[in-house]
């Protein structure tokens, strides 16, 4: 997955924008305003792969130049579940992706991520069954796998506090 892979144009929205503008969350939402806001496109040569390209700030530090580890982790975890969200929508013919929740993720911090270039995360389903997605993500600076992740996503029905948050 460390290949280098080019998105869909700056101009478009990105498919959190796209599907979820009014969100809140840390990691991905478009409306929170002191989040990460992750900004995720399909792979313009492979729709199944999610990318983005993230230029992280002073702020998320964990010492001198690399990345914290739970940034590292926040990262990975709503690029994949929108790999994963995205993925049961185009599965199930839908208009929009299901409310999609972290089931586990788990995150290998490879070695230190370094702060001062954009960063490339990338994302893909790998087996999925039912309203359940195993996605694997990578976290890369310069072309050099920093994290990986593997992670169950779960589409929520209506009770479920995530349900419609988007």
């Amino acid at each position: 997955m460390s290949a280098a892979v080019e998105t869909s144009s700056a101009i478009d929205l990105s498919v959190q924008e796209r599907h979820a503008p009014a969100n809140r969350c840390f990691g991905c939402g478009p409306a929170n305003a002191q989040g990460l806001r992750i900004r995720s496109f399909p792979a313009a040569e492979d729709p199944a792969l999610l990318v983005c390209d993230w230029t992280p700030q002073p702020h998320h530090l964990a010492f001198e130049g690399m990345l914290n580890g739970g940034i590292c982790g926040a990262l990975l975890d709503c690029h994949s579940n929108w790999a994963a969200a995205l993925h049961l929508m185009r599965d199930r013919r839908l208009d929009a992706p299901p409310c999609t929740v972290t089931a586990d993720f788990h995150v290998k911090l490879r070695r230190p991520t370094p702060i001062e270039a954009p960063l490339r995360l990338t994302a893909r389903v790998v087996e999925h069954a039912g309203d359940k997605a195993v996605v694997e993500a990578e976290l890369t600076s310069a072309g050099k796998v920093t994290a990986t992740c593997r992670g169950t996503f779960v589409a929520v029905r209506e009770g479920h506090p995530a349900y419609h948050r988007w």
